[in-house]
């Protein structure tokens, strides 16, 4: 392996987020309003989307490259068919240190032993509140809170730990419920993490009014139970960690908003269709599928992937807190998979 590649800004290619179907089960108005991914949304064709095999070379051209962590998203990745057969395939390429997945955890009980068995390593699931009324809502397809439960308990049976819980946290939704969120989870091991509500793509009606900053996500917490800060696990961590004073789990908050952290961005995205994205806010990316389906070898992969991210000067989160009003056409978090 060559050494790894780095941005305009030094940010090291690390992690790498492949999404591998744009369908979701889900209709969750902050990613897919229901309004507009209707029953006549033209998605993805089958021919478009990158095959298992497709996926396992351009992830081989990128951990040569310097990534480290894959992850699995969609859509929703377990509507994805076979699934276990392609975390086969990528468990065992050398260089991996982290094999993991996201979910909404409505089909994680009946695929979590599998995913454990085919070598995956850890799972996040999408929970945005236990309130069933809320949980209802925010999915928009009447799907009750308890099958991500079961999800979340089949993955527990199987070792696919330590389970990562992300809140998405709107204003006048779901925020009055998030205290009990983490309480439910708090003495388990799982990690609830809360989420600034993020300008993503451009049909989820964001407005800076229906954000709910870090410092008032922490001060709801903070007055259920006693909070300590955790320093990062590893550098470019995302989330900020706090831990219970009495030792039973720790929280954490991702506040792209309020406390941007582009600086230490170590992320790319591949899209179902074979899109290298290099921001999540990006309004797109170029073609990997297109040389790969024309022959391109390995070498012209690596060589490409290269060129894309030596030349990355990506930091919207930082832009946008400098000018909230700023606006641009981005892709869809469908897409990418957050």
């Amino acid at each position: 392996m060559g050494a790894p590649v780095t941005d305009q800004f030094e940010r090291r290619l690390r992690d790498l987020r492949v999404s591998v179907t744009d369908r979701c089960n889900f209709r969750c108005p902050y990613c897919m309003p229901a309004e507009v991914f209707n029953e006549s949304y033209g998605f993805l064709p089958k021919q478009e989307i990158l095959s298992f095999e497709e996926i396992e070379r351009l992830a081989r051209a990128f951990v040569a490259l310097g990534v480290r962590k894959l992850r699995l998203t969609g859509g929703e990745p377990l509507l994805r068919r076979e699934l276990p057969k392609l975390i086969e395939r990528l468990a065992r390429i050398e260089g991996v240190e982290d094999l993991s997945l996201t979910t909404n955890g409505s089909k994680l009980a009946e695929w979590a032993q599998a995913l454990k068995d085919a070598g995956l390593r850890r799972v996040t699931v999408s929970l945005d509140s236990l309130d069933p009324e809320v949980f209802r809502r925010m999915n928009d397809r009447g799907l009750p809170v308890e099958r991500v439960l079961e999800g979340i308990a089949a993955a527990e049976r199987a070792g696919l730990s330590p389970i990562k819980l992300n809140c998405v946290v709107r204003r006048g939704i779901n925020d009055h419920t998030i205290a009990g969120l983490a309480s439910h989870f708090r003495g388990t091991g799982h990690i609830v993490r809360f989420i600034e509500f993020m300008d993503v793509g451009t049909m989820n009606g964001w407005d800076l009014k229906h954000v709910v900053p870090k410092r008032e996500i922490l001060q709801l917490l903070s007055r259920e139970a006693a909070l300590e800060p955790v320093p990062p696990g590893y550098p470019g961590e995302v989330a900020t960690r706090w831990r219970y004073a009495d030792g039973s789990g720790e929280v954490g908050i991702i506040a792209s908003v309020s406390e941007p952290f582009c600086k230490g961005c170590t992320r790319a995205r591949l899209t179902a269709d074979g899109r290298f994205v290099t921001c999540l806010f990006a309004n797109g990316g170029p073609s990997l599928r297109d040389p790969l389906r024309a022959g391109a070898t390995d070498e012209e992969l690596r060589a490409r992937i290269s060129a894309i991210w030596t030349g990355r000067t990506d930091r919207y989160s930082e832009q946008r807190s400098e000018n909230t009003d700023l606006r641009s056409s981005k892709i869809e978090m469908y897409q990418i998979g957050g």
